[in-house]
């Protein structure tokens, strides 16, 4: 009898666990995500924006963070600085070229030195129709449950890039030997996903 209760437990904490842990996408909740930037203005001050508009998918069976495989697309046009002038002028043809390349992608393909919930997404990043790998230093957060019972996740991924490496190359020289925008580039992404019905092989 004690068995028999010991097996009908187990069977119950499986069938709660397999929605999670089973290999499944993870949506991308643009209402609680951003993605975020910061450059250089004259050497001297840091200049921050972000893409309002972001959309992805993680296929991720919701323990092993080494299963973890992650696409992203963002809009280019959701550019935003807080600076009309500023955001027009990135989003044309001296930096990103809006019209010509309107998005942004990433496709990741490995994940590298795991350690507890920390661990590198290597992967394709591709801006103005260029693409080079990136590593995304994540710290992912545990899987919760939402305002509905839906198992959701956090992340912060971060990475530095030179925007030289896309072909993002406007820039002016200052009479002290700097320029006006740095090369260095970092990026910031937060993130909560959202688990879904729809399962991966």
């Amino acid at each position: 009898m004690k068995n028999s209760s010991m097996l009908t437990g187990l069977v119950v904490l499986l069938g709660f666990a397999s929605p999670v842990l089973a290999q499944s996408t993870w949506d991308i909740d643009p209402a609680h995500s951003a993605a975020q930037f910061q450059v250089k203005h004259l050497m001297i001050s840091t200049v921050r924006g972000e893409f309002g508009k972001m959309s992805g998918t993680v296929s991720f069976d919701g323990k092993n963070f080494s299963t973890v495989k992650a696409e992203a697309v963002i809009d280019v046009g959701s550019i935003n600085t807080r600076e009309k002038k500023r955001d027009d002028h990135l989003r044309s043809a001296d930096f990103f070229d809006a019209a010509k390349f309107p998005t942004i992608t990433f496709k990741s393909k490995r994940v590298e030195n795991v350690k507890g919930s920390n661990f590198n997404l290597v992967g394709d990043l591709t801006i103005r129709g260029v693409t080079r790998e990136m590593i995304l230093e994540v710290e992912a957060t545990p899987v919760v449950k939402g305002m509905e019972g839906e198992p959701r996740i956090g992340a912060t991924a971060t990475a530095r890039l030179n925007r030289q490496d896309f072909g993002i190359k406007w820039n002016r020289s200052l009479d002290t030997g700097g320029v006006v925008v740095s090369d260095e580039v970092q990026i910031t992404l937060d993130l909560e996903l959202t688990a879904n019905s729809r399962k991966l092989p």
